[in-house]
């Protein structure tokens, strides 16, 4: 399926694009509030700039993805993989990313406000300027990852894995 035909399907009101290969399709820009992509293959797909508010993408492969700009509001990411994806300036505030995958993807400057990232892992990932106010990030890894200039004001932390991290004051947790 490409993206016309996705867009078409879910103008004509079909909202359930589960387990679907789509690996590579471009969504720029495409407004699908409330999909249902769950298990689905969005690897290396360009979805920057769309809006995927209240989407379920749980355990779906997000893999090298391009959401830049994009808006997930109280998207439900669980056990996604989001390995290498480039998050810069998401909107992914209220989301739901329990047990996500989101090694070494481009966090920078995205909005994870109220989030839920209980035992995600974020090593390696580059959270500069990332507003994490008010987060629950229990039990994740954060090795190594680039927290300089973050806002972690009410950020629940506990059990969260910080060896190696830069922290928002540029000093590094050991």
């Amino acid at each position: 399926m490409n993206g016309d035909e996705l867009l078409q399907r879910y103008a004509a009101g079909e909202r359930d694009f589960s387990r679907a290969d789509l690996l590579g399709i471009n969504l720029t820009q495409a407004k699908l509030s409330g999909v249902n992509l769950i298990r689905t293959n969005l690897l290396q797909a360009v979805l920057s700039g769309a809006n995927l508010s209240g989407a379920f993408l749980v355990m779906a492969n997000l893999g090298e993805a391009n959401l830049k700009r994009a808006t997930l509001i109280i998207a439900n990411l669980s056990g996604a993989d989001l390995s290498k994806a480039n998050l810069n300036e998401a909107n992914l505030s209220e989301a739901v990313l329990t047990g996500a995958i989101l090694h070494k993807a481009n966090l920078s400057s995205a909005n994870l406000r109220g989030a839920i990232l209980a035992g995600a892992n974020l090593m390696d990932s580059n959270l500069q300027g990332v507003n994490l106010q008010g987060a629950n990030l229990y039990g994740a890894d954060l090795q190594r990852a680039n927290l300089s200039r973050a806002d972690l004001s009410q950020t629940n932390l506990r059990g969260a894995n910080l060896q190696g991290a830069i922290m928002p004051d540029g000093s590094i947790h050991n």
